[in-house]
């Protein structure tokens, strides 16, 4: 009888989960330096969370235990603490979290793609690619993505799976045009029935033809039932083969992924000599089934023959109606010659899969710009009414008299004086909210203090903010640190500490009756 103890092998990972920290420039002043402490994108508060929770919490569900988290060098030491604190290490204690860092700067940040290319030698798996910004649906988790990618790649090769969701509608005048404007949504043209992404319109179409898509003769007739939308918005979420590092390699010109190296993969699924240029690099199998018969299965021909050079769909920049941005065709049409494949010659398909999610089957955002960070809150506060600390001793500085909405949320050990009214709002932790104080549909990021008498109405207002006594601020966003004095009035904002702190003093040139048109008198 042999005792002899076999080796263990080790586990191979299926997946690795990356997810990207970045700047978050279009959330300035929030993601500005707070002194000499930055303001990492990946911390900033939604319901008074880190977004990044969001994103480690759909990682952990679906499964992933190992996340590899790029951030800039700058962020590391703030994020490096978090992800080590106690608070969240018991929320994701079965996930390995690998921090790193690529260097560079506020003012010249990178593409996607450099960075995946950077950090190549880390990820020997396939992969899932999400941003830390991406509020993510309850009702889709992510082992659903990955179930799709699994079943594709199995089937007939697909390298890629996207996901692309409706955004809740924005109300209008929420925000004020100075914050800037939403997350854009970007046209895209789809098979629905196969779930293939076939094109991804990019800012190059947009200066060529502003009015109008153009899609090829050779995709119409690989797909003769397409669906196109210009209401839908990438997530940034990706499931890909490790392959797909590869072909980043030998394409130096691609910086972004949606917007350079999708559209030219959607290419490569029907444009013959891109196929056989890089379907060795993507792992072309040579028994795989082709994707125009794949496609031949999963769509309906009808009997007339429709000769088009080009379907048109209005831009979401227009002034167009959501009839006109969402539309499905069916056409059959005759492959051209050139465009034609060998039936000989089997391809992998190469083909880039597509979830597409709809705005009534739930929630999901992009945190990534100043009106939509705003709308993400006030989703949690309708979605979770009346949240306070559990525990009394860090509710215990709220004063009986205070009136605060069933709406609202207020942060661990946050004061809240007599008579101080809150309504729809988030405030963090540590807060000081003074005397009469009202405070209607705003997000208060930790140890803000609002003084006696403020009013504040449809604000955000960046860690360690100070507003003075009876000060008013409507629809205002202010950098962590800013100072709003006593009495001063600020509409549709942006309040960065430069503007006040390039006076060291701040009162020398008010002294003089110089500073803000105000005398000293007043």
């Amino acid at each position: 009888m042999n005792f002899d103890v076999a080796p263990v092998e080790a586990v191979t990972r299926e997946f690795l989960a990356i997810i990207l920290a970045g700047f978050g420039n279009e959330l300035l002043p929030l993601t500005g330096d707070n002194g000499d402490e930055p303001c990492p994108k990946a911390l900033l508060p939604i319901s008074n969370r880190p977004m990044l929770d969001y994103a480690l919490s759909w990682v952990e569900q679906s499964g992933i235990k190992d996340v590899l988290l790029i951030c800039p060098s700058t962020h590391r030491p703030s994020i490096s603490h978090y992800i080590h604190s106690q608070s969240s290490s018991a929320s994701f204690s079965s996930v390995h979290i690998d921090l790193q860092t690529f260097d560079e700067s506020q003012e010249l940040s990178v593409g996607t793609c450099s960075v995946l290319k950077h950090f190549s030698a880390r990820i020997q798996e396939d992969f899932v690619l999400l941003p830390c910004d991406f509020i993510p649906p309850p009702s889709l988790p992510l082992s659903k993505l990955l179930n799709k990618f699994r079943t594709d790649t199995t089937s007939d090769g697909s390298i890629v799976t996207t996901f692309w969701f409706e955004p809740p509608r924005a109300d209008k005048g929420a925000t004020p045009d100075e914050w800037g404007s939403a997350s854009l949504s970007t046209p895209i043209a789809w098979d629905d029935l196969s779930g293939t992404l076939l094109y991804v319109d990019t800012p190059d179409d947009v200066d060529h033809n502003g009015e109008e898509l153009e899609l090829r003769m050779s995709l119409l007739s690989r797909s003769p039932r397409v669906k196109l939308s210009a209401k839908l918005q990438d997530s940034h979420v990706y499931v890909c083969k490790r392959a797909v590092l590869d072909v980043l390699q030998q394409k130096h010109q691609v910086d972004s992924l949606r917007e350079d190296f999708f559209p030219w993969l959607c290419k490569i699924q029907y444009q013959q000599t891109k196929r056989a240029k890089y379907g060795h690099v993507l792992g072309a199998l040579a028994n795989s089934v082709s994707h125009s018969i794949s496609m031949k299965h999963s769509t309906l021909h009808s009997n007339n023959i429709a000769r088009v050079k080009a379907i048109s769909i209005t831009h979401p920049t227009s002034n167009s109606s959501p009839l006109q941005q969402s539309r499905e065709l069916g056409y059959s049409i005759p492959p051209s010659p050139a465009d034609s494949d060998d039936d000989r010659t089997v391809y992998t398909s190469l083909r880039v899969g597509v979830v597409i999610h709809r705005a009534e089957s739930g929630f999901a955002i992009r945190a990534n710009t100043l009106p939509s960070f705003l709308e993400a809150n006030r989703h949690f506060l309708a979605d979770t009414p009346y949240t306070l600390p559990s525990d009394p001793q860090k509710r215990a500085l709220i004063d009986q008299k205070a009136a605060i909405s069933a709406d609202s949320t207020v942060g661990d050990f946050t004061r809240v004086e007599e008579r101080a009214s809150i309504k729809k709002s988030v405030i963090g932790k540590h807060c000081t909210i003074g005397k009469m104080v009202k405070i209607v549909g705003c997000v208060l990021m930790d140890h803000c203090v609002v003084s006696d008498g403020a009013k504040l109405e449809g604000c955000i207002l960046g860690k360690n903010t100070i507003v003075g006594s009876k000060a008013e601020l409507v629809k205002c966003v202010t950098q962590g640190g800013y100072e709003v004095r006593e009495n001063e009035t600020f509409r549709n904002e942006k309040l960065d500490v430069s503007d006040w702190a390039a006076d060291p003093d701040g009162s020398d040139e008010e002294d003089e009756g110089t500073g803000g048109g105000e005398s000293s008198d007043e």
